[in-house]
């Protein structure tokens, strides 16, 4: 059987935060990265993909407020819902499009993916998730007038924030690791799944937001990979981010790791769900973790760039 990645693309590795947001540009640059996960399908890898949704499941809820009066409303779990249709749809068309100029025939599929989350989850209390767009200093005013919940990042501004409990277990999770094993690249676990609670034995949606980098290290464990790799918009893991002092991190054991996380090193609504996520998944038996940028992915891939986590 081919060796097995779980690759994470973040929302901002396919919607940069510098870029005015559209479809087009989703395109653009999911088909970047999609060149660069090529390498993956030409070193005879199997791959499951998944992808954050922050900046789109956060449009999606400003479209839904503004035709308030003209269509019916959604929550915010159907909200994550469509924008792993939306994501799914455009990962799935990039990749089929550049291995249909390889010449590589690969089927791909799409898994709109439920997530167990715990309904007394403290994360409800406490709503730290950024989604949607960045706002200024007097955009945002009047949104949190309205008591929407936001938080402000340094150099970027304000985004709103929702509720983000910790994944329990893929729900479709059999499913994908079974198309997987047949050589089928699998999208699954958009935006860190859709958020479901069992209640007296049924499943219901609720309303939250999982980290992606969370459930895709959950997934990765439940489907056996052997990389987990976590693509956003830095080559590397860095202490003291964006300070005189900056240092960046070729390697961290997973003892480092879980160091530089009860230090404070790593922010809950940035990088640090990428290192817990991938202390993990190394914890849980696999081989290493990289955390880097999909222009980087190859050479990432050789140990030569990113940041490797490993046992």
């Amino acid at each position: 059987m081919s060796p097995l990645a779980l690759v994470a693309l973040g929302g901002h590795a396919v919607l940069p935060k510098a870029q005015r947001p559209t479809i087009g540009r989703q395109f653009l640059y999911t088909r970047r990265a999609m060149r660069q996960v090529l390498l993956l399908v030409r070193q005879g890898w199997g791959l499951v993909i998944t992808h954050g949704n922050g900046p789109q499941v956060g449009h999606i809820l400003i479209r839904a407020e503004a035709a308030r009066s003209k269509a019916y409303p959604i929550p915010l779990s159907v909200a994550v819902a469509e924008s792993e249709g939306e994501i799914g749809y455009v990962i799935q068309q990039s990749l089929y499009n550049e291995l249909s100029v390889a010449g590589i025939p690969r089927p791909i599929v799409t898994v709109l993916t439920q997530v167990l989350v715990d309904r007394d989850d403290p994360a409800f209390q406490q709503p730290t998730k950024p989604v949607g767009p960045f706002y200024t200093d007097a955009q945002a005013a009047p949104l949190r007038r309205k008591g929407l919940p936001m938080a402000y990042f340094q150099g970027y501004g304000w985004r709103r924030t929702v509720p983000s409990p910790r994944p329990l277990r893929i729900i479709e999770g059999e499913t994908v690791r079974k198309l997987a094993q047949q050589d089928v690249i699998v999208i699954a676990a958009g935006g860190g799944g859709i958020p479901v609670a069992e209640v007296r034995g049924r499943l219901v949606g609720v309303d939250a937001v999982i980290d992606k980098d969370l459930a895709s290290a959950v997934l990765a464990q439940g489907i056996q990979a052997d990389v987990l790799l976590l693509l956003t918009d830095v080559r590397k893991v860095a202490l003291a981010y964006q300070t005189p002092g900056q240092v960046d991190l070729d390697t961290m054991t997973v003892a480092q790791a879980e160091e530089y996380l009860a230090q404070g090193h790593f922010p809950p609504g940035s990088m640090g769900p990428k290192v817990e996520g991938a202390v993990q998944f190394v914890k849980a038996g696999g081989q290493r973790a990289i955390i880097t940028t999909p222009e980087a992915l190859p050479l990432a891939l050789a140990g030569e760039d990113g940041t490797q986590i490993v046992p």
